[in-house]
């Protein structure tokens, strides 16, 4: 059994899609970090970056204490190495593999998630922060398209890890000011990950945790102000 300590966030989003594609027993912990539920003694236990997704594995492979987890690249990882599902299990297909899963985590994610602050949540209009990442953002959809543009259905040919951890930075590319058509290669890439039966699960459990996803002002004082004394 694991415990998933999650909320509805792209991140989030990712160790759902793995564990529904897996069939893995888990109990889903919600954490609303709207509310402050990260900062918990317990949670921060488990999460020392005080970040959803987390998760303990009571069953690690090998045995022994039950194994807790923090960073979603990491969780992916550790899943996938564990099922021995989702990953390559040959040297250059696994290392193909990692580099776009690396590539999501470094790139693709801080980047919209930057561009979702600045054009959805911050408290002015900063056209010079808008542009930056409205851009950088387009730079790495164009990175996604010429990747997918040769014929590939997913990331590294077979469907992996790599694209559970890009899918749901693009589920919002609206939001970040993104139009799919420009980019045909991951549009297609993009409805081929959404039929997926896994994904559709879990999107809706996201639906049945989060029923009221709106992000108000005592929650972005909690989300956007916090430095080094939030750290307890």
């Amino acid at each position: 059994m694991i415990d998933l300590y999650y909320w509805t966030t792209p991140n989030g989003h990712k160790i759902t899609m793995f564990l529904e594609e897996c069939g893995l027993a888990y109990t889903i912990k919600p954490i609303n970090i709207s509310k402050g539920e990260q900062f918990a003694a317990d949670f921060l236990k488990v999460a020392p970056n005080n970040r959803i997704p987390a998760i303990v594995d009571h069953a690690p492979a090998g045995g022994g204490a039950p194994l807790s987890i923090f960073e979603s690249g990491a969780i992916l990882l550790y899943l996938a190495d564990k099922t021995k599902r989702f990953i390559p299990q040959d040297l250059h297909g696994r290392n193909d593999c990692l580099q776009w899963l690396f590539w999501q985590m470094g790139g693709l994610g801080p980047m919209a998630g930057q561009n979702h602050h600045f054009v959805q949540y911050a408290p002015e209009q900063l056209p010079y922060a808008i542009e930056r990442y409205v851009k950088e953002t387009s730079r790495l959809y164009g990175v996604l398209n010429k990747r997918l543009s040769d014929g590939r259905d997913y990331i590294c040919g077979e469907y992996s890890i790599a694209d559970m951890a890009a899918y749901p930075w693009i589920v919002p590319h609206e939001r970040q000011r993104q139009d799919l058509k420009i980019f045909p290669a991951v549009e297609a890439w993009f409805v081929r990950v959404k039929s997926r039966a896994a994904t559709k699960t879990a999107y809706e459990i996201a639906k049945s945790i989060n029923v009221s996803p709106t992000v108000d002002e005592k929650a972005k004082a909690i989300l956007f102000g916090q430095d080094a004394k939030t750290v307890r």
